[in-house]
């Protein structure tokens, strides 16, 4: 969440960071709210330091039969009716004014491009050449022997659309790429966790899918849990309420899961095949930094991203996310595209984002300085380092032979044990 002062110090300036963002924010209500929350509580505490004089007063009464003390009981019992009403009174609208209060997003950066929409993103860098993969590409779906390694129609006898299984040698490059990822992390310094798969609404509050992103996310009424739509939701929750030592900054973790998403609405050729599933498999990377190094820190996530498609021979070009093209939490936000040649298109396979200290204020993740002092709020940041269908996609077709089969990055062959991905044999 942002910092409360902003809201009440800067309001106009508040409002107009948020313009720049595609978020309605109900402005007026928050406001109005926030002082009818603040009076509230003040009577609330005012008349509990009332019934607290008078609690004293009663106990340091000698003559306990006397017609004063029956007086002074009948008054602590209106005070203490009148504490419970206001305390009832002040609590609504604490209730009223959170919800509001949390649907406020983050404010961009400075530094975040001005614009509306996808177009108006900026190509802040490329790698490789389009042109350069293979003669033979064609989308991953039209390769003859894809439907028997990636198996939709079972997928949806099973579970449902966007549900494929993964079979045979096609099922070991998949956790090759995964465990590739994880190394890469590895040597990058990041710490592996092997998180939880649901998680709490308190959790997926803090990292800023809700109130934003109900609908995007598998819900379990009963018990109140969401599955994961990113390992980002569970690992920057490791740190719920914690406090770390400045010294001990940055702390950099990795994990691997299935995400889900429900992706409602979604249609068309740009979601066919692997281009856009309800549960697919990510390798997330998580930060926790000092807020003075929060931005130096995104870009170091974005080369740590980087180097992981370049070992993989996969052009792609990196856009900077413009203001209306970013995230409910997000202050600034870069994506990673590769170039997938039979599809002739760009298809996103990372996002690399500075919270700045929107998560770890909702999360209540702080540090204490060095020198002592008030304990301050972390920065968050995270990115994908990798999302596997995507990936995959690009590497069937850009590596396509006119065979059929298709080449398997050298940095893969210690993982998967082969280096040509074929039919299988019937």
């Amino acid at each position: 969440m942002i910092d409360i002062k902003l809201l009440r110090d800067d309001p106009e300036g508040l409002k107009k960071a948020i313009a720049r963002k595609k978020f309605t924010v109900e402005w007026d209500a928050i406001l109005r709210l926030d002082e009818e929350r603040r009076s509230a509580i003040n009577k609330a505490e005012t008349k509990r330091a009332e019934q607290k004089a008078a609690s004293k007063e009663v106990g340091q009464f000698k003559d306990k039969k006397s017609p004063e003390f029956q007086s002074l009981l009948a008054s602590m019992k209106v005070l203490a009716d009148e504490v419970k009403e206001l305390e009832a009174a002040a609590a609504d609208i604490e209730t009223q004014w959170k919800g509001l209060f949390l649907s406020i997003p983050n404010m961009p950066d400075a530094s975040v491009p001005e614009g509306r929409t996808e177009e108006d993103n900026v190509v802040a860098a490329t790698w490789g050449e389009p042109a350069e993969v293979s003669a033979h590409a064609v989308p991953h779906w039209d390769i003859p022997w894809f439907s028997q390694a990636i198996d939709f129609e079972r997928g949806v006898k099973a579970t449902g659309a966007g549900f494929p299984f993964y079979v045979g040698d096609m099922a070991r490059l998949v956790r090759s790429l995964i465990s590739f990822f994880l190394e890469e992390a590895r040597l990058n310094g990041y710490e592996e966790v092997l998180p939880p798969l649901m998680v709490n609404a308190a959790s997926a509050t803090a990292t800023g899918q809700l109130p934003d992103k109900e609908g995007q996310m598998y819900h379990m009424p009963v018990e109140d849990f969401y599955m994961i739509p990113t390992a980002e939701v569970p690992v920057t929750n490791f740190f719920r309420e914690e406090t770390f030592d400045e010294a001990e900054l940055p702390v950099y973790r990795c994990g691997y899961t299935p995400c889900f998403r429900r992706e409602a609405g979604s249609w068309g050729k740009h979601v066919r095949g692997l281009n856009r599933l309800h549960q697919f498999d990510k390798v997330e990377l998580v930060k926790w930094v000092h807020p003075d190094k929060s931005f130096e820190e995104l870009e170091l996530l974005r080369g740590n991203a980087e180097v992981i498609l370049q070992k993989l021979g996969l052009p792609y070009r990196v856009l900077l996310m413009c203001a209306g093209d970013i995230g409910f939490p997000h202050a600034k936000q870069y994506d990673l595209e590769v170039w997938a040649g039979g599809q002739q298109r760009w298809l996103e396979v990372s996002s690399c984002s500075n919270f700045t200290d929107f998560q770890a204020r909702r999360a209540g993740i702080r540090f204490r300085p060095k020198g002592g002092g008030k304990a301050e709020i972390v920065h968050t940041l995270n990115g994908s380092g990798l999302a596997v269908p995507r990936v995959l996609a690009a590497l069937l077709e850009n590596n396509l032979q006119q065979d059929g089969t298709v080449k398997v990055p050298e940095c893969l062959h210690r993982w998967c044990g082969f280096e040509t991905l074929a039919p299988k044999a019937k």
